[in-house]
Parts: C-alpha cells; structure tokens; sequence
C-alpha cells in the first residue's frame, strides 16, 4: 500500500521533533523535508493559535499548493474555526489531546479525504456559520444554482452530524464510493475546499 507523504510545519524546533517522533515510526507514513511541501498528501502544522501571521502563511499555501491540513494547536479561538477550514484544515487536534494514534488516524484520514473535527468544535463551527446566514443569503440569493438535490442534503446533514463516510453509507443504504462522488459533486460545482467547508457552505445558505 502506498504510504502517505507527510510535510510537518511547527514554531518551534522542539514541536517539530515531537510530531516527527509520533509519525516517523509508522510504516503507513514517509516524512519528507518542507521544501518538497508540494509533493506532499497531508501537512501537519503545529501552533499555538491562528495568528494573522500563522493564518497569511496558511492561505498562501492553501492557494499555491493546495494540502489537506491536519492542525495541531495549543489554543484555538471561536472564531477561528472558520478560518481554519477555508485554509484547508481538514483535522484538529488540540495539543492536550493530540496522542501518536490520534495524530496518524488524523493523517491517514486527511489523506484519504475523510475530515476529522472534534465535535463541540464542528458545533461550534455550524454555530458561527449559522450566525453569518442571514448576511450571506441576502448576498448570494438561493437561485437555482444553489440548490441541492435531497440526496446531496441527506449526505451534508450526516456530516454534519459527524459521521463518516462508512457511516452515512450505512445509515443511506449506499456505497461508500456514491457517497463519496456526492461529496465530490458538491465540493466541485460550488468551488468548495473538503467537506467541512461543504457543509459550512451548505449551512450558510440554508440549504440544510
């Protein structure tokens, strides 16, 4: 099986040795060097708390490369929740909670598009979006080119109720490959980032 290639990012020297002792040793995992950050499936970025400077860096590379994030962080703010999504953080780990197992599973899940949100932080999320709805609707309308069919509704509410894939193929009757072009549609036709992006997107417009 092909092993995901992991770029690590940290503040501080000591950081990146603790994220490279929690994954060096996996063999599902090749660590690479961040100069080849574009050659990567996942980066792991460790901070303390989305500075502007922190969030500036990881818009760029959101936009020049395009990795899933997986992001491990000391303090998270409320309201940076939605920033981290629209920079591509597809998983968080707090440090206090971020274990070796927890980090790979993280990793391996960013890499094979699945998103990881602890989930009083994706209820806090929804809770922002649902709060900017009233503002977005007025901008964006809900013109037919909005819309979504029941079943692309079906499978958004799911995630948003935190289950993965597997999980909404069961409770659906579908295949996880359908439930998964389902996301890849959406995803697609509305310029989305992944699936927590999706789903905020879908929340925002009141959609589901």
């Amino acid at each position: 099986m092909r092993r995901v290639k992991v770029v690590l990012q940290a503040v501080d020297p000591l950081s990146l040795a603790g994220l490279a002792g929690h994954l060096e040793s996996s063999p599902d995992v090749v660590l690479l060097p961040a100069e080849q950050r574009h050659l990567a499936d996942v980066a792991v970025v460790a901070v303390d708390r989305l500075t502007t400077e922190v969030v500036t860096g990881m818009r760029r590379a959101a936009t020049e490369v395009g990795t899933p994030v997986v992001l491990v962080a000391t303090d998270l703010d409320e309201s940076s929740l939605l920033t981290a999504v629209e920079c591509r953080v597809v998983a968080v780990l707090l440090r206090t909670a971020a274990t070796a197992d927890r980090l790979l599973h993280s990793v391996l899940a960013a890499a094979a598009g699945e998103a990881i949100m602890p989930p009083n932080l994706l209820g806090v999320l929804l809770k922002d979006v649902e709060r900017l709805q009233r503002q977005l609707l007025e901008q964006l309308g809900t013109t037919s080119g909005t819309r979504l069919t029941p079943r692309e509704e079906e499978v958004l509410r799911m995630m948003a109720e935190g289950l993965d894939t597997a999980e909404i193929a069961t409770k659906l009757s579908y295949s996880e490959r359908t439930v998964k072009n389902v996301i890849y549609g959406v995803t697609t036709r509305f310029n989305l980032r992944n699936r927590p992006h999706a789903v905020a997107y879908a929340v925002r417009c009141g959609l589901i």
